[in-house]
């Protein structure tokens, strides 16, 4: 084969290459389009999580009237905290204590990022943070290497701090930074206590994975929402069960289940603020008939008594419409004014969410 036939053949190689490479990023564009916020960082999340947390603290900050950025001054970060915890914007959040200390000290916060999704697995647990455009990446790093931490060989790798690194920074900063990732394509900061764990999260933070199997349903449902608690069907009937109440309560319980009528175990649960401060309950089932059983039976125990709680649920919330659409059931819930609904039923003992 001759020079030119050569040079020929690897031109059109490299063309193939591009054609390939573009229409990857076509077709990734084109299923972003449409999806939410939400939806995208639940596609970056670890496939073996059981428990996400989501903070969408761009919406927080817009909700709060409040215009902070990477350049605000301290204070500014505290207040932000201090009114997110207020309006139960921040009970989703692994880094309230942390946040203003990592303003300060490592270039990243709840006051600069777009969302923040914290998931943990039996495996392990880490931080996503997904931060603007215009993020100085080179700031961060600078940093982070002068706190201590040491520098990966790649630009993709681990920048190793631990207990020793975080215990000489001071202030109130949680373990869960004490391992990062920065992935400046995705514009992503992960962070977490187990740096193996973080190898594993870092290599399947593509995009391209699909919502951890049992919740694209009810992650659909909660639209856009300024915080969220997300669990697998398994994870939410263990942490929202009625056996963590006394033995009197876990009675009346299955006193008022049995007057409610038939309850299924649910695939997938999701508890969330919407815009405006009201929240969403979404239940996700095996088939549609059992949404529909659930829907009346569900809407009966939200109304009434909450055993292991205390008091009503009403003294927590005013129940709005709850429907049945295909496999998912919703409850909409308008807050008593002064009342944490969702940091305070994100976890059990919750009747309307039995299994």
């Amino acid at each position: 084969m001759n020079t030119q036939r050569l040079r020929q053949v690897g031109i059109l190689a490299i063309v193939a290459a591009l054609v390939a490479g573009l229409a990857v990023v076509g077709l990734r564009w084109w299923s972003d389009r449409d999806r939410t916020d939400l939806q995208r960082a639940m596609a970056l999340a670890p496939g073996d999580g059981e428990r996400f947390s989501w903070t969408d603290w761009s919406a927080v900050r817009d909700e709060l009237g409040m215009d902070l950025d990477a350049d605000s001054p301290s204070e500014s970060v505290t207040d932000l905290m201090n009114a997110a915890y207020s309006a139960d914007l921040s009970s989703t959040s692994a880094l309230p204590e942390s946040a203003q200390v990592l303003h300060v000290q490592f270039g990243f916060s709840p006051a600069s990022a777009d969302w923040e999704l914290f998931s943990q697995s039996a495996a392990g647990a880490v931080v996503m943070l997904h931060l603007p455009e215009d993020t100085d990446w080179e700031r961060i790093r600078s940093r982070i290497t002068n706190l201590g931490f040491t520098e990966p060989g790649e630009a993709d790798g681990i920048w190793d701090g631990g207990s020793d690194v975080l215990g000489a920074i001071g202030g109130s900063i949680t373990p869960e930074v004490s391992y990062i990732a920065l992935d400046e394509e995705e514009q992503l900061v992960l962070t977490s206590d187990n740096r193996g764990y973080l190898v594993e999260a870092l290599a399947g933070a593509t995009g391209d994975g699909s919502t951890v199997e049992g919740l694209s349903e009810v992650v659909d449902a909660s639209g856009s929402p300024l915080s969220a608690a997300i669990y697998t069907g398994a994870q939410a009937c263990g942490a929202l069960a009625m056996g963590q109440a006394d033995p009197d309560d876990q009675a009346q319980g299955e006193q008022l289940v049995r007057e409610a009528g038939e309850v299924n175990a649910y695939t997938g649960f999701a508890m969330s603020v919407q815009p405006g401060l009201d929240l969403r309950v979404a239940l996700s089932f095996e088939t549609d008939e059992q949404a529909r059983t659930n829907a009346d039976t569900r809407a009966i125990l939200a109304a009434g008594p909450a055993p292991g709680q205390g008091g009503d649920f009403a003294d927590r919330f005013t129940l709005g419409p709850v429907e049945a659409d295909g496999p998912v059931v919703t409850l909409a819930l308008e807050p008593v004014e002064g009342s944490y609904v969702l940091s305070d039923l994100s976890n059990g003992p919750v009747l309307f969410a039995t299994c």
